[in-house]
């Protein structure tokens, strides 16, 4: 098990590199030059080269990226901002703050709705997906996949609207979305996410409601649960003991790639309720020419989906007993 972590951790880390080598390359040869953008409209080729240099590209490419990655080690000397204690992300082209401190002042709203929302479409998704399996072929399973077809066709752009209409303004049985720090007080906290988790959640809980379903289905024909339904072995056991545990490993493979994306940014969550994430800072950049925040977001991204990956195959031993790992 060990060796197997460490296998995987230095996978990552190959990855992440890889990704970081690629994305650096993207945008910062693009061709909206952030130094032109950063220096306005009057711009001599003085000031120009005085704005380069103080946005840290001044130099050519390989060696741009050489810096970055260098301060995201042991840290980096800006000329005009200082230095950047690693692991230095550099700084924003537009407020000029440290990428890495705005990034983690983002990332508890990000944080706070992703696991929300986990929490909820995985609780009404399994659930509905393991009732539909039982009752295969019965009025419970029609509605349930008919149900789960029709949210997971659904925008969070639109019902997101349609949910704060209803819920806030004409039934006011739920406060306005908002983000108050878990630790300054949990239950506004809880109360301003909830109607963001439950219009998020609803999509997600369509899918694992099919996906439970159908392994649960495939999983109850198996030859080992036929056969502990021949030794005597009660329903319930044969249910939870034997095919549940079959069923749940591709589950939660998908729900370690789910919840990494979720961890990346929400953006459609967060726009349609304004919430200040990581998904609204990275359209804010976007918008701006902002490379060293994209990045940033980006690699939080790819290291969240990374990581969870890692986490969901150390588990699969203990959710299916067949499966070793070297």
């Amino acid at each position: 098990m060990f060796r197997f972590l460490v296998r995987r951790t230095l996978g990552a880390a190959v990855i992440l590199l890889i990704i970081s080598a690629i994305v650096f390359v993207l945008f910062y040869a693009a061709p909206r030059d952030p130094a032109r953008i950063a220096c306005g409209k009057v711009c001599t080729p003085e000031t120009l080269a005085l704005v380069r240099k103080n946005l840290g590209i001044d130099h050519s490419l390989p060696l741009q990226y050489w810096e970055w990655l260098k301060g995201l080690f042991v840290g980096r000397d800006y000329s005009s901002y200082g230095y950047c204690h690693a692991p230095c992300l550099g700084y924003s082209f537009q407020n000029r703050e440290p990428v890495l401190s705005t990034i983690l002042d983002r990332f508890p709203t990000t944080i706070s709705l992703a696991i929300g929302s986990s929490v909820v479409f995985l609780v009404f998704g399994i659930g509905t997906g393991m009732l539909a399996a039982v009752k295969q072929g019965k009025a419970l399973d029609k509605v349930a996949s008919s149900a789960s077809l029709i949210a997971s066709s659904m925008q969070i752009y639109v019902v997101g609207v349609f949910a704060t209409y209803l819920l806030v303004d004409q039934w006011q049985v739920l406060d306005r979305a908002s983000y108050t720090p878990f630790t300054d007080n949990p239950a506004q906290w809880a109360q301003g996410l909830l109607v963001p988790w439950l219009v998020l959640s609803l999509i997600w809980t369509a899918n694992y409601t099919r996906m439970t379903r159908s392994q649960m289905v495939e999983s109850l024909s198996e030859d080992y649960v036929r056969t502990a339904r021949a030794k005597g072995l009660s329903r319930r056991t044969v249910f939870f003991r034997f095919a549940w545990r079959g069923a749940m490993g591709p589950i939660v493979t998908i729900f370690g790639l789910d919840l990494g994306t979720l961890l990346g940014g929400a953006i459609i969550t967060e726009s349609t309720f304004s919430l200040q994430g990581l998904g609204m800072l990275s359209v804010k950049a976007v918008s701006t020419n902002d490379l060293p925040i994209l990045l940033g977001v980006i690699l939080v991204a790819a290291g969240a989906i990374v990581l969870f990956n890692i986490i969901v195959d150390s588990v699969y031993a203990l959710i299916d007993p067949r499966v070793r790992l070297a």
